[in-house]
């Protein structure tokens, strides 16, 4: 019994020791990233690629670039050697999503190959999981890897996970604010004027209950009535 106990702990530890407890900022520099990390400035993005040109930065902060190195004759291809494509997001000014395409001349041709080397380049534990079609996921403290085949080579992303978090709390509060807007804007006094009289009523009066179609005309305040040339009434009822 005592020894069934032990070896069910020793198990357990051992499940545990499998988790990946990595940060970000543990990560060492590993050629595979080609230069690139996770928390760069774009100045610094900039001078590893100085002719890249960033997309234009949405209101909740988020900025996207790609990299095509074997299609603009202004990239040193030696430096992305092996690379398609290198995908880059941005959040308040800061790399937080890497995402590099490889071709069939990767050094690791496969999913298997790229994720075991991948893990031996920045000392991560072998907590790969199934992602999708054929591709294995790697969650870690604060960032998670995925790899997976495209166009006949690997395909590898590294996403920072807090600054994910922070733009689904952006874009929930935004959701919620053009929400209340929309509901507001549907709660506005409604004035409707009369183009023969050149008279405003409020919505609920009884005149512009009478105003017929070919007459009738909507403002949504009295302010852009009056602008229009139409003036109050007298009495409402």
């Amino acid at each position: 019994m005592i020894l069934l106990v032990i070896l069910i702990s020793a198990g357990h530890v051992s499940a545990q020791d499998q988790r990946c407890k990595s940060k970000l900022n543990d990560l060492p520099a590993a050629a595979e990233l080609k230069g690139f990390r996770l928390g760069m400035t774009m100045d610094q993005v900039k001078a590893r690629v100085p002719q890249v040109v960033f997309g234009p930065t949405d209101p909740l902060g988020v900025s996207k670039t790609s990299i095509h190195p074997f299609f603009d004759p202004r990239t040193d291809k030696s430096t992305f050697e092996g690379v398609r494509t290198v995908s880059l997001d941005f959040l308040d000014g800061r790399l937080t999503s890497l995402w590099i395409g490889y071709d069939s001349s990767a050094r690791w041709p496969t999913v298997d190959d790229f994720v075991r080397g991948i893990s031996q380049s920045l000392m991560l534990p072998n907590a790969w999981v199934p992602w999708k079609s054929r591709g294995q996921q790697l969650r870690c403290a604060d960032f998670e890897m995925t790899v997976t085949m495209v166009a006949g080579g690997p395909s590898f992303r590294i996403q920072d996970q807090t600054a994910q978090e922070a733009w689904v709390a952006r874009r929930q509060a935004q959701a919620e604010q053009e929400s209340a807007a929309e509901e507001s804007n549907s709660e506005e006094e409604v004035i409707v004027g009369d183009r023969q009289t050149k008279i405003y009523y409020p919505k609920d009066c009884q005149p512009a209950k009478e105003i017929s179609e070919a007459d009738r005309v909507v403002f949504k305040t009295r302010e852009e009535a009056e602008k229009a040339g139409f003036r109050p009434p007298r009495n409402c009822s």
